[in-house]
């Protein structure tokens, strides 16, 4: 197992950073491209990751660490984010996304303390008994998704102005 709780955290803590300086002040262009009809553009990306540390992360760890397997994780709607709208700008977005990304590290920092902890379990309503040590990394492999979602949606724009280059341009694969 390659799981590590202090390099777990690492990427965790670079997530908002990564996607602030990637993604401010760039034009609606870029923000609003998507891949096609039912994908997300980069602004839905951040709003899912908003969703996701409200409502899905940290309420699932205390969940293991509170109920164990005695309670299923509360449910998360992954699609909640598009029944939002906000008039909010990229930056007010990644502002928030920072913010509670801040506190919830604080909140794991404080409540996992141990090596033993990370091997406790609970219930995900679909796919059963789950560890915590799952959980956490399915975490740090979810904000690489998204941030690679993100760069991926953004060069989807310029697949056919690249022209013949397409082929040597491995993001553009399907």
């Amino acid at each position: 197992m390659n799981f590590n709780l202090e390099e777990a955290i690492e990427v965790l803590e670079r997530t908002p950073k990564t996607l602030g300086y990637f993604l401010s002040d760039l034009s609606d262009g870029w923000l609003q491209c998507n891949e096609g009809e039912g994908t997300w553009n980069v602004t839905e990306v951040v709003e899912h990751l908003i969703e996701g540390e409200k409502t899905n992360w940290i309420p699932r760890l205390e969940t293991i660490l509170q109920d164990g397997e005695s309670k299923p994780f509360p449910p998360f709607d992954r699609f909640a984010h598009l029944n939002e709208t906000t008039e909010k700008s990229m930056e007010q977005k990644l502002a928030e996304f920072t913010t509670i990304r801040a506190s919830n590290i604080n909140k794991l920092k404080t409540i996992v303390d141990s090596d033993s902890q990370l091997e406790l379990t609970g219930i995900h309503p679909a796919f059963g008994v789950v560890k915590l040590r799952e959980l956490l990394s399915t975490w740090v492999v979810h904000d690489l998704t998204h941030i690679n979602q993100c760069v991926r949606v953004m060069a989807e724009r310029y697949r056919t102005d690249v022209g013949p280059w397409n082929e040597y341009l491995g993001i553009l694969k399907r």
